[in-house]
């Protein structure tokens, strides 16, 4: 897919998120890294977050493939949103590369940075003024697209009041049970390419219990991949439930970056079938505006941030 940067992107792509425990984020997350580049994804997602940057850098570098052949994407954190060219840096420093091919504002909105022990309050950039530091990254050639995540239509227009250059993309939640419909037709206006994160509807997490042990925990277990539609349909074209979803998300235009660790499944994410406009049709009626990876809290917060600063109610 082509974003409005002229910055090519393919439009399967593979997320490099993995839980903070042992070597997964390390020499794990880069053999399964590997085997996605050798079965032929050339399109890595990551972020400083994610703690997978280092493992990125060394699988593609261990692939034998050009770094011009590999579209790799970070994001920049909520607290690095004071010091984003120094954020960038750090990006390319721990992925041992020049440039990215995209670099997204993780959040858009931003929380202290924790190198401030000044205890001095200060006031915290706007999405605007993250926005203006992200442009002149753009000048260095140290990204050659610059994007978004996690943005509403609020928080995209209170950005396109003051932009120089668009965001090339918007990273989202977005599944059959998600399907952000608004969102879409929105960005597609506008020229914004859409990226779906958690495209299956599957969403790992790490949760202290007890507060000294680290567990993996799975959210939304295969609900969606689950429903009788996707069940059905999966029979119908002799594929996964995952396959037919991420088929969907391709009938609709959007950039998917789904994740495993398994070889097998790896190739079936990046074998997808066409379906038909009935069936399309059929899973567009699952849309229930359930988030499933990053859903409010009891107290309408998410990550820190209220649902209704974020324009998600």
């Amino acid at each position: 897919m082509m974003a409005n940067s002229g910055t090519a992107c393919p439009i399967i792509g593979f997320g490099a998120w993995a839980p903070d425990v042992g070597e997964e984020r390390t020499t794990r997350a880069k053999q399964w890294l590997g085997s996605a580049l050798k079965i032929g994804y050339r399109h890595i997602d990551t972020a400083y977050a994610y703690g997978t940057e280092k493992a990125v850098g060394d699988a593609i570098r261990e692939s034998g493939i050009e770094r011009e052949n590999i579209f790799v994407v970070s994001k920049l954190p909520p607290h690095h949103h004071g010091r984003v060219a120094e954020s960038l840096q750090e990006t390319l420093d721990n992925l041992g590369f020049e440039w990215l091919d995209m670099y997204l504002m993780h959040w858009p909105i931003a929380a202290p940075y924790e190198g401030d022990d000044t205890g001095t309050p200060k006031a915290l950039p706007t999405i605007n003024d993250t926005w203006e530091q992200m442009e002149q990254c753009l000048q260095t050639g140290k990204c050659k697209a610059i994007g978004v995540s996690n943005c509403s239509i609020k928080m995209l227009e209170q950005l396109l009041k003051t932009v120089k250059v668009k965001p090339a993309q918007n990273q989202v939640e977005m599944h059959p049970y998600l399907a952000q419909n608004d969102l879409l037709a929105f960005c597609r206006e506008r020229d914004i390419a859409v990226v779906a994160y958690t495209p299956s509807g599957m969403c790992s997490r790490v949760k202290k219990h007890p507060p000294t042990i680290l567990s993996l925990r799975t959210t939304g277990t295969n609900v969606v991949r689950n429903d009788p539609v996707i069940v059905e349909l999966a029979a119908k074209y002799n594929v996964t439930p995952t396959q037919i979803i991420l088929a969907w998300h391709l009938s609709r235009e959007v950039v998917v970056i789904p994740k495993s660790t398994n070889e097998g499944r790896q190739k079936e994410n990046f074998n997808l079938p066409t379906l038909k406009a009935e069936d399309i049709k059929k899973i567009d009626g699952l849309d229930r505006g359930q988030r499933i990876c990053n859903k409010p809290d009891e107290n309408g917060l998410v990550w820190g941030m209220s649902a209704e600063q974020l324009g998600w109610v």
